[in-house]
């Protein structure tokens, strides 16, 4: 099973194919997802410390893409399935963002229906 790593030192063994958001949410670590996990906000975003998939879906790429600066930057955890070990830092939580909740939890299999490609270098 992968291990994920949260900068903060919490590390965690999370299902092989799970979605990211929901192994994150899962293991208690406090992260958004206002837009229920269909890559059409960028409240879940991740920066990657160590494991960076090479993949992401063409839904994430075009959101990131929208936003000046965050294609190649951070990623979108609900668009991430856990394959493999990888260290990330959450960047939005209801904390630093002053919110009562995280959002709708997303659906177990990615959203919309993933269409894989090469991540940008």
């Amino acid at each position: 099973m992968p291990q994920i790593t949260v900068k903060d030192g919490k590390s965690f063994e999370a299902e092989n194919g799970k979605r990211l958001i929901l192994a994150l949410e899962d293991a208690g670590v406090d992260i958004l997802h206002r837009c229920g996990g269909y890559a059409k906000c960028t409240t879940c975003r991740v920066k990657f410390i160590e494991g960076e998939p090479d993949k992401m879906t063409v839904a994430e790429r075009d959101r990131l893409a929208k936003d000046e600066g965050l294609l190649g930057e951070v990623r979108l955890s609900c668009q991430i399935s856990c394959q493999h070990d990888m260290t990330v830092e959450p960047l939005m939580s209801k904390v630093n963002q002053n919110l009562d909740d995280a959002g709708s939890r997303p659906e177990d299999a990615i959203t919309p229906e993933p269409e894989w490609i090469d991540r940008p270098s």
